[in-house]
């Protein structure tokens, strides 16, 4: 493209030209919105038009775009250090935020791994527990997963979510992994019964704790996963909790784990992370993962790294986004966002066309009654897509299922906004 062609084209003709977008069928794409600024809860586009983003643009932004304080520590940041290679290096964004991240988790996580994004921080998870298991010359080659799970779109974490249609192409490629129900006060028996019958060949269970983002914002219950979860500890299973989505707030709380009794051997963090800003993830585990792999023997080591691995700014903009996460005013949004939310659902539970509605903290689901039932691919998706977008409000529909996941400083007004077009989408289709 030359420079004449990019005057007199609009980004949107641009991207087409240039661009593969993910999770899109590009022969017959939606035509990319262009954003050009953001702020707050909103986005702006080439045209100037407002946008409310009632998904915290795919569940990353906490306390708004562009936050000034964000903003200002990566900026002097960049200015002191940019990056360094972290294999025989250290700088103090990195160990400063992994201080302030293991003072909030279960008091049984002690280390911090870091990589640079969910897919990866699950990655290292999974070879942290395998390789457990290895150096102890204990190998045991299955991993246990829920039903429908996602846990990103490298070939391990593809490996452990749910067979679909995305993982279709690769399914031969993908490691055994023996698939659970979710847990419920009537089928916990049984599930232990499995969990029993092949314990000694599991290295370990991961799981999205209490929320299924991807498949359509499954909710279940707390006390059920603790249930379950001491099963896997008497069976000497190791626990994998994915907090990518869950964590800093989503659910109401800091992360899933404080609804919890029970203690995760490994944890995973990205999304929210740095408050959206920029790329980053976590790794946590216990002292007793990390003593496996110290030894004489060079060969147990943990063989991981990434170039970008603990990027000093990212470090700065998750450190900032923690300080944020803390301070009391985001509680009192946090808060409020979790009552708006309860009220809305009893509002609009009973309307003939809604299926089912549910909340966990800050996650509010709505289920289209179609009759195809659930579905990714339903076509009401592209519908109800076209539907807000006109309105001003960026949704990214599940098929038949809408979401409302918004940045936390997001005003009463605008989430008033929110629900009133969703009833009067619920209305039309």
């Amino acid at each position: 493209m030359n420079l004449i062609e990019e005057d007199t084209l609009s980004l949107t003709e641009r991207d087409l030209k240039v661009i593969w977008h993910p999770y899109t069928q590009m022969l017959n794409a939606i035509i990319p919105t262009a954003i050009v600024r953001a702020e707050g809860s909103y986005l702006f586009d080439e045209e100037g038009k407002c946008y409310i983003d009632a998904i915290s643009s795919w569940w990353v932004i906490l306390h708004g775009h562009s936050h000034p304080y964000i903003a200002d520590r990566v900026s002097a940041q960049i200015k002191k250090l940019d990056q360094v290679i972290f294999a025989g290096f250290t700088h103090e964004p990195a160990v400063e935020l992994a201080e302030k991240l293991l003072g909030l988790l279960p008091q049984n996580q002690e280390k911090v791994f870091y990589t640079d994004n969910g897919s990866t921080s699950v990655e290292v998870a999974l070879k942290m527990c395998m390789q457990y298991w290895h150096n102890q010359d204990k190998p045991k080659i299955k991993v246990m997963a829920f039903h429908n799970g996602y846990h990103g779109d490298t070939f391990g974490a593809m490996s452990v979510s749910g067979r679909s249609a995305w993982t279709a192409p690769f399914d031969a490629y993908l490691f055994e992994v023996f698939y659970i129900d979710l847990p419920t006060a009537e089928n916990l028996p049984e599930l232990k019964k499995q969990i029993s019958a092949i314990s000694d060949q599991l290295a370990c269970f991961i799981y999205e704790p209490l929320v299924q983002g991807s498949a359509g914002m499954l909710m279940y219950g707390a006390a059920e996963l603790d249930e379950l979860m001491r099963h896997c500890r008497s069976e000497k299973v190791l626990m994998i909790q994915d907090e990518v989505f869950t964590g800093f707030g989503r659910t109401g709380k800091h992360f899933a784990a404080n609804h919890l009794v029970e203690e995760p051997d490994v944890m995973c963090f990205s999304k929210g992370l740095t408050g959206g800003t920029m790329p980053l993830g976590v790794t946590t585990c216990s002292e007793e993962i990390y003593n496996a792999f110290l030894s004489k023997d060079k060969m147990k080591t943990l063989f991981h790294g990434h170039s970008f691995t603990a990027n000093p700014l990212a470090c700065v903009a998750a450190s900032a986004s923690i300080d944020l996460l803390l301070m009391e005013e985001t509680q009192q949004h946090i808060d409020r966002i979790c009552r708006k939310h309860a009220g809305f659902i009893q509002k609009i539970r009973k309307h003939m066309r809604v299926e089912s509605a549910r909340q966990t903290g800050t996650i509010l689901a709505i289920e289209w009654r179609t009759e195809t039932g659930t579905s990714y691919f339903d076509d009401l998706r592209n519908l109800l897509y076209d539907y807000f977008l006109n309105k001003g409000i960026l949704m990214r529909p599940l098929g038949n299922v809408i979401y409302v996941l918004p940045p936390y400083c997001i005003s009463d007004q605008d989430l008033d906004r929110i629900y009133g077009e969703i009833e009067g989408a619920l209305e039309i289709y």
